[in-house]
């Protein structure tokens, strides 16, 4: 049995409420999650060097080219133990994650071993910003307003990074980032207008304004007198 089994809607903790509509859902890719939140190329980079280093200590001491080479790989095999991990987490999380994107608000369920959701409403983002990358994928962030706070650490990976005191939740390695955010700012866009509050025209003064008719107005006693 899945921990997402219960949900009413994928991806939502409750039914929609009565004129909320779904616009878009989607999820992270896991080799953007691998590259950008875990940096599994600079894993191999560091890893990289250390097979160089060791290779060259051993060469500098006179080993056999045998033995060079099989020092130098021997870092290789803990990095292929780390990459193996870092992929199998990023294929948890891409698997967990849902972002989702309604006519009022955005959801963020996620969580590999403890499962959350986030509910952030339009009326508390301040700006969406976009990111895209050479692979095709893109990360899209929300900047808040100070009634908004949200930890760091309960939002990663599903943060901007860097981002600590203020934090902006961002959805990661999404498909069509482009796509996304026109339809993100369009919903948010209608959603600021709805709740602007509308100008009421000021009511006309009966007492000021008088009905006009075809009769002539009655002449006065005061204006025949003066007329005499």
């Amino acid at each position: 049995m899945d921990e997402y089994d219960h949900e009413p809607l994928r991806g939502l903790p409750e039914e929609l409420p009565t004129g909320e509509r779904l616009l878009w859902q989607g999820a992270p890719k896991r080799a953007a999650i691998a590259r950008r939140a875990l940096h599994d190329r600079k894993i191999v980079v560091y890893f990289a060097i250390l097979m160089a280093w060791a290779a060259a200590a051993a060469w500098s001491d006179g080993k056999p080219t045998d033995q060079v080479v099989m020092i130098g790989l021997v870092p290789l095999v803990p990095m292929l133990g780390l990459l193996a991990l870092i992929h199998f987490y990023a294929y948890l999380v891409a698997r967990t994650t849902v972002y989702t994107v309604t006519t009022r608000r955005l959801v963020f369920r996620f969580g590999v071993a403890l499962p959350r959701s986030f509910n952030i409403p339009f009326k508390v983002v301040r700006a969406a910003s976009i990111k895209s990358f050479p692979d095709g994928t893109g990360n899209i962030s929300l900047a808040l307003d100070g009634s908004a706070h949200i930890a760091y650490l309960h939002m990663w990976p599903h943060a901007r990074p860097w981002h600590f005191s203020k934090t902006e939740p961002m959805m990661r390695g999404l498909e069509a980032p482009e796509e996304v955010a026109r339809l993100l700012g369009d919903a948010l866009k209608a959603s600021k207008e709805d709740s602007t509050p509308k100008v009421q025209p000021t009511p006309r003064d009966d007492a000021t304004f008088e009905t006009p008719t075809d009769e002539p107005a009655a002449e006065s006693p005061m204006a025949r007198a003066t007329a005499d």
